[in-house]
């Protein structure tokens, strides 16, 4: 290894508890002083430096997904009001172009990637629109329901803070109102005449629910809502009917929605349930036998959530409620979407994604709805509603996809079960879905509890190298889905798994509970023992294995490396939240304090201040082990895990020898570079040092 760079250490000292302690990189974290700069320059030439061999191999794995890719395509046409909506994608270009055609009918139009149809429209050309920018991402994209205008926002920095514009449709041209600042999702009322949208307060948490209507100056925008409680989002929809302009409010554990009545958009707000420290629910508007309530997703009483309807005049009363889908322990309710003729259903049992939906008939009454689950063959998959605007529609859209089925959509006609397929995408080249098979296994976790690994290889595939994912937080499952990048690691003979650890919401919500707070280190272990178990079960070994996790999964990866270090040959950890101790007891930085409810309060809480110390990676890093292969990936504009996090860690890690690189994107945010060429280039970089970890390099 090259001389590799040594962080100067400089004098911290952070007390509290009576616990002080020296933390000698603080000083990076100031991302204005050009030592800092200059010392991530020096970091990222090493890291080229210590790769250089790998440039080959990087270039041919970029060739690869770009052979597989079908790089001039399109998306499955939407219909919204008279209009198909779809995208368009061409060879050479990093981004789409958003485009629609009049509709007639239901059944989407014959398009291919050649050729327009009559009446083609260019919405936004994404690519117009990122010139001159190294980096460019789309926040808000919302069409008014008669398709006379459109709202769209755009952050060229990386920063998640988006400016919105307003375009004529009839024209192309843009109006002059520009709003700076705002955070993603906003969205035109009903009547196209006024604009929802959320701004952010200095800790990037959206805090205020702004109306601006269309054609006048920002300045004269009026504040609809602000939430004072720094552990609470605020968020900004339509209900698919129409009806209601929804304000959602949540931190981790609690949350609050307020309607606002669709035909009096300047009205205030009104709290559908009161907020109660512990209850998440969400809300759909329906209508069930004629009658307009409000459906509640909700889990008062409920682990894993039940559906409740309240009559919209009922709003504020939680004793009004009537029952529509009970609590079934064994059943994680995730969302209910309601339409003129049926309700559809996301829920998981068995660790598995599931849909279902239930038919409205004119005379259907709340309590004897019947559910109808939908059931797909492959023992693993993941399944969803997607791209469903209208109220009125008569079918449902489909997303699906599994390790071996690229990205599915069906269209299913609910009154005969009917599925077809609009679209699967496309794979180029010689792939076959049977040269690889897909299975789960079960790791016996240190207490006794099963944790699910999904896996996939090829079919031919020796015992040996293996790329193990993880993430573990804040109830997000990690689902098996299909990847054009991984079909070069599995056709190199790699095996691909997701260990589904606790802190994730594979398996209900207790799953979730019991790796957050004050059981966080069971989302650690439960890593550990899911390698252990793939060494026992013949899979792998342990001079073959990579571990590999982003952003919380991230902090799984540094807590992994000081817990079982032998039992890795490397660790990729990218935007990783590896300093967590030092982020939580900051109640001023982002996130920070809406995180208390994930992690705990250290800043108050001696005990909570003591558990995370001692998991935090930064915090623990040893100096009597060998470390394997460390590779910390970042950006520098990231709001979400500051680039100061795996810097500092890096830093430490090398004070005791550890072969760590360092490689910080300097023109992005927290989900890296943009553009889906920049992106490729990306991840075959990460790909070329996983397979030289693995000895695979020259294969």
């Amino acid at each position: 290894m090259t001389d590799v760079p040594r962080a100067e250490k400089r004098t911290h000292t952070r007390t509290h508890h009576g616990d002080s302690v020296n933390d000698p990189y603080h000083w990076l974290s100031d991302k204005d002083d050009p030592a800092v700069r200059d010392y991530l320059v020096q970091e990222n030439e090493h890291t080229e430096r210590e790769t250089a061999h790998l440039a080959p191999l990087r270039r041919t794995l970029f060739e690869e997904i770009k052979a597989h890719t079908k790089e001039t395509d399109l998306s499955v046409p939407v219909r919204e009001g008279d209009w198909w909506y779809y995208s368009r994608t061409t060879e050479g270009k990093q981004y789409a172009s958003h485009m629609r055609a009049p509709a007639t009918g239901w059944q989407p139009p014959e398009i291919t990637e050649d050729t327009a149809v009559d009446g083609e429209q260019v919405v936004l050309d994404d690519n117009l629109e990122a010139e001159g920018h190294e980096f460019y991402r789309l926040g808000s994209f919302d069409v008014s329901r008669d398709g006379t205008r459109l709202l769209y926002a755009v952050d060229t920095v990386g920063d998640e803070r988006y400016l919105l514009r307003v375009r004529d449709l009839t024209t192309g041209d843009d109006l002059a109102d520009e709003i700076p600042g705002t955070f993603s999702g906003a969205t035109f009322s009903p009547d196209g005449a006024w604009i929802f949208y959320t701004t952010v307060d200095d800790a990037w948490r959206p805090d205020t629910v702004w109306r601006h209507r269309v054609g006048t100056s920002a300045e004269d925008d009026a504040r609809v809502f602000h939430e004072p409680d720094d552990r609470y989002w605020t968020g900004v929809g339509v209900t698919r009917s129409g009806q209601y302009i929804v304000i959602a409010l949540g931190s981790s554990i609690t949350s609050e929605w307020l309607l606002i009545d669709a035909d009096a958009p300047d009205a205030e707000p009104r709290v559908v349930w009161p907020r109660r420290e512990g209850v998440e629910y969400e809300v759909e508007h329906a209508v069930i036998g004629g009658e307009s309530v409000l459906l509640i997703l909700h889990n008062c009483g409920a682990e894993n959530f039940r559906l409740d309807a309240l009559k919209p005049g009922d709003m504020g009363r939680t004793d009004a409620a009537v029952a529509v889908l009970p609590h079934d322990p064994g059943v994680r309710l995730e969302s209910v979407e309601a339409f003129r003729d049926r309700l559809a259903v996301e829920y998981r049992a068995d660790g598995m994604t599931r849909i279902a939906t239930i038919e409205l008939s004119p005379s259907a009454r709340l309590d004897a709805l019947a559910l109808a689950p939908i059931e797909f063959d492959e023992p693993l998959y993941t399944v969803g509603f997607g791209g469903n605007p209208e109220w009125d529609q008569p079918m449902l859209r489909i997303g699906y996809t599994s390790f071996v089925t690229p990205s599915t959509v069906y269209q299913l006609e609910p009154a005969t079960g009917t599925r077809t397929v609009l679209k699967q995408q496309p794979v180029l080249g010689d792939f076959a879905p049977d040269d690889y098979v897909q299975m789960r296994e079960w790791a016996t976790a240190s207490d006794g509890e099963q944790v699910p690994i999904s896996i996939v290889k090829r079919r031919d595939a020796a015992s040996g190298p293996l790329l193990l994912y993880g993430y573990g937080s804040y109830e997000m499952s990690m689902d098996p889905g299909f990847s054009i990048a991984r079909l070069s690691l599995l056709d190199r003979g790699v095996t691909f798994a997701i260990a589904h650890v606790r802190g994730g919401g594979e398996r209900g919500r207790q799953w979730y509970e019991r790796g957050k707070l004050s059981q966080k280190k069971n989302t650690f272990t439960d890593f550990v023992d899911c390698a252990r178990h793939l060494v026992d079960a013949g899979y792998t070994r342990p001079d073959s294995i990579v571990a590999e996790g982003g952003s919380a999964g991230g902090l799984l990866m540094g807590a992994v490396a000081n817990m079982a270090p032998d039992l890795f040959a490397g660790i990729h950890a990218a935007v990783p939240f590896v300093d967590a101790l030092t982020t939580i007891l900051n109640p001023d930085l982002p996130l920070t304090v809406i995180e208390w409810d994930e992690w705990g309060d250290p800043l108050h809480d001696p005990d909570v201040y003591a558990y995370m110390k001692s998991y935090s990676p930064y915090e623990n890093v040893r100096d009597d082990v060998a470390y394997p292969r460390i590779l910390a990936t970042t950006s520098l504009n990231d709001t979400r895990v500051f680039y100061a996090e795996p810097a500092k860690w890096v830093a430490r890690l090398r004070e005791v020898d550890a072969p760590v690189l360092l490689r910080t994107e300097m023109h992005a945010g927290h989900g890296g570079v943009s553009g889906r060429y920049s992106g490729w280039k990306e991840r075959a970089w990460e790909m070329a040092w996983i397979l030289d970890v693995l000895g695979l390099a020259d294969r």
